[in-house]
């Protein structure tokens, strides 16, 4: 594998690693039904009595992927991790910008020094680290408020990491955006997200 500095022309591809218990669900409107149908019927195996929350949970697996699809969404993974009888919700959507909808930054320190001008959150985090393969990226973590209509009654806080990654001898940039519901374990859950990251690499 070469690193990004490595690069004297833009990438063909990209690599990811995630954990074993997240199911990718297909954003492209022609696969997007099929993913959606099995992985509720993998989420609900075993329980016959609750066609509502399984008819809910597909309608929410739907918006969500028409709503990725429309901000450039390559792949949109969803967490069935669980501890016991309590899920370890998370997603992960990869996107790729349209270079008319994102900052005219050469770098991560230029784009970092771009979304510290906005309007960060008043816990937010944000600041430029080094990926091991992938190279330099802006991590941006931050927490909003719950949307229960939006999130199948979800009441917690809803913490997010976005890495904006720089794809290598090109002006464009891929984004990994990481969120979690699981407001009590949200550190654990970080850590998870940031290993992840660090498998990205270019091909």
């Amino acid at each position: 594998m070469k690193r990004a500095a490595e690069f004297t022309s833009p990438p063909q591809d990209y690599n990811v690693v995630v954990p074993d218990g997240w199911f990718q669900l297909p954003l492209d409107p022609d696969d997007r039904d099929r993913g959606i149908i099995a992985l509720a019927e993998r989420t609900f195996r075993g329980v016959d009595n609750a066609p509502h929350l399984k008819d809910q949970f597909m309608r929410d697996l739907q918006r969500k992927a028409k709503d990725a699809y429309k901000v450039g969404g390559i792949e949109l993974y969803l967490s069935t991790l669980t501890i016991g009888p309590v899920p370890l919700a998370s997603s992960l959507l990869i996107s790729l910008p349209a270079p008319d909808e994102w900052p005219d930054c050469s770098d991560a320190d230029e784009l970092a020094e771009h979304l510290a001008g906005g309007n960060l959150e008043a816990d937010a985090e944000l600041g430029v680290v080094e990926l091991e393969m992938a190279g330099r990226a802006v991590r941006h973590r931050h927490r909003e408020a719950a949307d229960p209509a939006a999130q199948m009654g979800n009441t917690l806080p809803t913490t997010s990491v976005i890495y904006y990654v720089p794809i290598p001898a090109s002006k464009g940039w891929l984004l990994l955006n990481f969120s979690t519901p699981v407001d009590p374990l949200a550190d654990r859950m970080v850590d998870l997200f940031d290993t992840v990251s660090g498998t990205l690499h270019w091909t």
